[in-house]
């Protein structure tokens, strides 16, 4: 459902924006009076006739004939070709027609409305009745395409009874949807059609309306902004209706109440849908036909990120003095060992990251965990060091540090202009937690029953497995209860407590664990209450990006949106990158085919993450090898997880394919994720032993090709804008050993070779020329480059 017609398809319910678009004949204008003020010969959509020279007396209002012509319409002045002006300043005349006695009915008039201006839903735009007709010219944004309908006798909306094509209104009907055109002749305006700007600083004019009784004053108040509980927009009296408009952020949610009198808190009486408890109205997501363009954040631009998973108690141990004691019964590759945020801001102050090309990090939750065991979902015990029990959401892991701690290292990575994001774990509590005890109505309870019998709803057991009805409400482990995000009470805190967090350390960012195992209603929360509460203070869009861990493409993308996250970590495409590029299991024809489609999958506003390891999967650097030691890119590796673990490659060519799979992940659009480690091809089977130690010391050839490799991509990455923000079109012939593609943006052209193969290969489809290539810093001829075996070339135009 196109959300934009259910704001917009009834007077009710109409979004016009507070943009005036200037007259030329606009809507405001009556067909037939006088137009614009344009001197004859200067514009207008005519280039002359037998209207009334410059004023334009006729039908088209002032954009009738323009230049003055003689009684016999031969033009007296040469006319000089049409204004010239900005194509979202062009107007283009377009008819629009009704017929007379449509539906059986007796039009006394007709206009039409929609979103072909400002406030199109608004004002009409009137019909002249001519015979069997009503017909009239408008001045549309050249290029636009608008949903529309008739206002006849100003109280029914009718659909065009002509071919155009109909959607969906939201309200049970239908509006017509006008395709768009251009012309050769166009009129001039002074206010502009909508940019085609993201819609992360798109902005709608949202009307508010409560039908007028006996009060003497209405407010809207709402969560819009900070204040706007406390400070409301008055609304003023028009006929039966008070009215306001309230400028909304694209795609958000909006919770509201109107206050009558001063006193008397209400809802909307028009709006079915509400929120919490007690209930507010909500706008699910707002959106809107004509909108406006705010300025993008003036710091950090995402779309530029390279992101680097520092798993805090597996990276550096920097204070030896918060260690504390093994967990009793757990092995050691299940315990803790050590790490720290001492140990992170070590090496940021050492200048490891920004030697790397990294300008985001990403830390491991870091709420305090319990000291206590827990059986896996492989029967063996483990501790919390990864952070995903947490017991206590207001304190900090006392084995990495303190809360002075974090927030240092979040100053030291913001005086290298890095950011910080955290990995939150909102879908559950661990059951020593006191908020457990204290809320226990706040979390769904592992056994219950239905019509289907009873289960004991652990994620994966037959009853409840990890998809389907029950996915949001089960249990990862019986130590592990799951929150129930419909309780609005839990809910809040729950989001409260991400707020906090915020403000606490100043981090830029959440890494949100286990998206599709939550309610929506969070993810819009959080989204809301961010926007109000967080970016305008900060200046910068706070970064969100969720972990949802299944191949489907269309699940994934279903939180991608300006209301919930801003992007997801893209499984699907780390798979076909296992294939093509580390197993060999699949070509790179396939590859590429998959490249072509999931570009722009996501939309044009979505900002993925790009990966080809991670803390779930085991080391990419094992499916890589010659004989890869898994061909199922989804396994994860607990069969060498425990024992007869995986040692380092000492081949070079895995190090090289895992080369060649990064050097697509750092010249495509994504932010790019480094797990730690996977810099330098870090061994491992699955968890818990592909969170091995961090080693420092003691690389093999291999992993100084690789890391050596990863240092150039991040300079070249961050000297080309192409790269990052460009669009990619495939060039030459895709193999099943190579493919070859060519990043765009503005003048800058950046072209990219790959060769997975054992065997040099001859890639062509480059301009002819030379080339600077990056890697190697050697030149290179076109329309063809040899490029070595399991090798990767990055050029550009000398």
């Amino acid at each position: 459902m196109n959300t934009r017609s259910l704001l917009v398809a009834l007077p009710l319910l109409a979004l016009p924006m507070a943009v005036a678009v200037a007259s030329c004949g606009g809507p405001d204008s009556p067909a037939g009076g006088e137009g614009g003020s344009y001197p004859a010969g200067s514009g207008g959509f005519n280039p002359g006739g037998t209207g009334q020279g410059g004023n334009g007396a006729g039908a088209n209002g002032g954009n009738g004939g323009l230049g003055g012509t003689n009684e016999a319409g031969v033009d007296v002045i040469e006319e000089p070709g049409p204004p010239v002006c900005a194509e979202e300043y062009k107007r283009c005349p377009q008819e629009f027609t009704y017929p007379v006695g449509f539906d059986g009915g007796t039009e006394t008039s007709v206009e039409l409305r929609g979103d072909f201006a400002a406030d199109g839903w608004e004002k009409g735009f009137p019909l002249q009745k001519n015979g069997n007709v009503w017909t009239a010219s408008v001045p549309v944004p050249m290029g636009w395409s608008f949903q529309y309908k008739f206002l006849v006798n100003g109280t029914s909306w009718v659909p065009d009874p002509g071919p155009a094509p109909q959607v969906d209104d939201g309200v049970g009907g239908k509006n017509s949807v006008f395709a768009g055109t251009t012309c050769t002749w166009w009129s001039c305006v002074t206010e502009p059609a909508p940019l085609n700007c993201e819609e992360t600083i798109r902005t709608c004019n949202h009307k508010f309306q409560y039908a007028a009784a006996s009060e003497t004053s209405v407010e809207v108040r709402g969560d819009w902004a900070t204040d706007g509980w406390t400070k409301g927009v008055a609304m003023t009296k028009d006929g039966a209706w008070w009215k306001a408009f309230v400028e909304l952020s694209w795609g958000t949610q909006v919770q509201y109440k109107y206050v009558i009198d001063g006193t008397n808190w209400v809802l909307d009486p028009a709006n079915p849908d509400t929120t919490g408890n007690p209930p507010n109205s909500l706008l699910k997501n707002v959106k809107c036909g004509w909108w406006s363009c705010g300025k993008p954040p003036t710091g950090y631009d995402w779309r530029d990120a390279v992101m680097y998973f520092a798993f805090v108690d597996r990276f550096v141990d920097g204070d030896a003095s918060n260690n504390g004691t093994a967990v009793p019964g757990v092995d050691p590759k299940a315990n803790y060992q050590g790490g720290d945020w001492a140990g992170v801001l070590q090496k940021i102050n050492d200048g490891y990251f920004t030697d790397l090309g990294i300008n985001t990090l990403w830390l491991t939750v870091p709420m305090d965990n319990p000291e206590a065991m827990g059986i896996g979902d492989d029967g063996k015990p483990y501790s919390a060091y990864h952070g995903y029990w947490p017991s206590d959401l207001t304190k900090t892991e006392e084995r990495f540090g303190s809360m002075v701690e974090l927030k240092a290292v979040v100053d030291a990575a913001h005086g290298k202009q890095m950011k910080v994001i955290l990995d939150y774990a909102m879908n559950h509590m661990h059951s020593a937690a006191a908020l457990y005890s204290q809320h226990n109505d706040w979390f769904w309870p592992l056994d219950f029953s239905d019509g289907n019998g009873s289960h004991h709803c652990i994620c994966g057991d037959s009853s409840c497995p990890w998809d389907g009805q029950y996915a949001k409400r089960c249990w990862f482990r019986d130590y592990l209860p799951d929150f129930n995000f419909t309780n609005a009470d839990a809910r809040k805190a729950s989001i409260d407590n991400t707020i906090w967090w915020i403000q606490q350390t100043g981090i830029d960012g959440y890494r949100l664990d286990a998206v599709k195992h939550i309610e929506d209603q969070w993810v819009l929360d959080i989204r809301s209450r961010v926007k109000a509460e967080i970016e305008p203070t900060s200046g910068q869009h706070f970064y969100m990006v969720g972990e949802t861990y299944t191949g489907d493409q269309g699940l994934i993308k279903y939180y991608v949106n300006p209301s919930m996250l801003d992007g997801q970590f893209d499984f699907p495409l780390r798979a076909r990158l296992a294939q093509s590029l580390l197993t060999r299991s699949a070509p790179m024809s396939d590859l590429e085919g998959f490249m072509n489609g999931n570009d722009g999958y996501y939309g044009s506003a979505a900002i993925m993450s790009t990966f080809i390891g991670n803390h779930d999967l085991p080391r990419a650097i094992h499916l890589a090898e010659d004989s890869p030691m898994w061909n199922d890119v989804w396994a994860n590796g607990k069969d060498k997880a425990w024992s007869n673990m995986p040692g380092q490659p000492a081949s070079n060519s895995a190090y090289e394919r895992m080369a060649n799979a990064f050097t697509i992940l750092m010249t495509t659009k994504g932010i790019p994720l480094i797990y730690y480690g996977d810099e330098i091809g870090l061994a491992g089977a699955g968890d818990p032993d592909n969170r091995r130690m961090m080693q420092w010391t003691g690389y093999g050839a291999g992993q100084n090709l690789l890391l050596a490799h990863l240092k150039k991509l991040g300079k070249i990455r961050a000297d080309h804008e192409a790269l990052r923000r460009g669009s990619r079109t495939t060039i030459g012939n895709t193999t099943s050993e190579t493919m070859a593609y060519k990043m765009e943006s503005g003048s800058q052209t950046v072209y990219v070779l790959v060769n997975r193969g054992d065997a040099q290969q001859s890639i062509g489809g480059l301009p002819s020329g030379s080339f600077d290539e990056l890697l190697t810093a050697t030149t290179v001829s076109g329309p063809s480059a040899t490029v070595p075996p399991r090798s990767s070339m990055i050029l550009v135009a000398k």
